[in-house]
């Protein structure tokens, strides 16, 4: 079936295939040094490869793993258990994963609203949670007998709450001024610009201003759980240095190796699903070429559809 003009969902092709797959790693015996496998993709079970890879290595670390739902992806299908059984789940990974941190590193594990408790015990095992980001997730099917879920939390933890690395000036959001107070005739905290008044605010724990991934942006593929690039550049730019290394073992299409690449972080992705790694192969390919972000431009995070208006007014003139 042929795809609408617009459609910008990224598919791999069968004649990319085998240049794709060329790309990818495994990893079978224990490593002594991570820097033959900075900036690669690593095709295996996170369970297996972690135990291989040294300690102390990552800056950051993203968790995205399967929420506790009956999933399929592509290859691989996750069921739903007990609250129990995914609580020793988790456990059975996270405490290998957190210490591959760096004494200074952070680690953001994504979760919803069922998940979330079992993430926070497990969690609190083996780093210090500093605190819970809320972000509004505007998809989703409604209910009829419920609340539709609009929402998803990551859990924020370091590993030493005395050092850890956090650059707050990094994602600081442009919001529009609605009441743009004058002291002596000096704006209060914003500026004009051609677009109209904004002011750049610190960021909280609630995020309203993501939009999920669809069939006409750049950066859509056919994962049924895609993060935006958006959200993770904020985890990757208020937790990660430059030149640091972001570490992700459920990282699916290659969100969180894609926009380390683009910020100029070194990434580790470990993926089950062969499918998904040459599409995260073929994401970072692009990513070499194209650095832009959705929504974030000129080193601040916008509001939603701000950046584009101001655009629009811009072109204008």
């Amino acid at each position: 079936m042929a795809r609408a003009p617009r459609n910008k969902t990224i598919q791999i092709l069968h004649a990319e295939e085998s240049s794709l797959r060329d790309g990818l790693q495994k990893v079978t015996e224990r490593v002594g040094e991570i820097e033959p496998l900075l900036d690669k993709t690593i095709h295996g079970d996170c369970t297996h490869v972690l135990p291989l890879l040294p300690d102390g290595f990552a800056d950051l670390i993203v968790v995205d793993p399967p929420y506790n739902i009956d999933k399929r992806f592509k290859q691989v299908r996750f069921r739903s258990m007990s609250d129990d059984a995914y609580e020793q789940w988790l456990e059975g990974w996270m405490g290998e994963l957190c210490a591959k941190l760096k004494p200074t590193g952070s680690i953001y594990v994504c979760c919803d609203w069922k998940s979330s408790c079992a993430v926070s015990r497990v969690l609190s095992r083996h780093v210090t949670i500093l605190n819970r980001i809320t972000w509004q997730r505007e998809k989703g099917r409604g209910a009829k007998s419920n609340w539709k879920n609009s929402m998803e939390d990551i859990w924020f933890g370091v590993r030493t709450p005395e050092q850890y690395y956090f650059d707050l000036d990094s994602v600081k959001q442009k919001r529009r001024v609605l009441a743009p107070y004058k002291t002596d005739d000096t704006p209060r905290g914003w500026q004009q610009t051609e677009g109209g008044k904004f002011r750049l605010t610190c960021p909280s724990n609630f995020w309203d201003d993501i939009t999920v991934p669809y069939w006409s942006m750049p950066e859509n593929t056919e994962h049924p759980t895609q993060k935006p690039e958006k959200l993770v550049a904020k985890l990757i730019l208020a937790s990660c240095p430059e030149g640091g290394v972001v570490l992700d073992p459920f990282v699916g299409s290659g969100t969180s190796s894609v926009v380390a690449r683009k910020l100029g972080r070194r990434y580790v992705g470990i993926e089950l699903d062969e499918h998904y790694c040459l599409v995260a192969e073929k994401r970072l390919q692009r990513a070499l070429e194209d650095r832009s972000i959705q929504g974030y431009s000129g080193g601040v995070f916008w509001e939603r559809n701000t950046m584009l208006e101001q655009k629009r007014v811009c072109r204008k003139k």
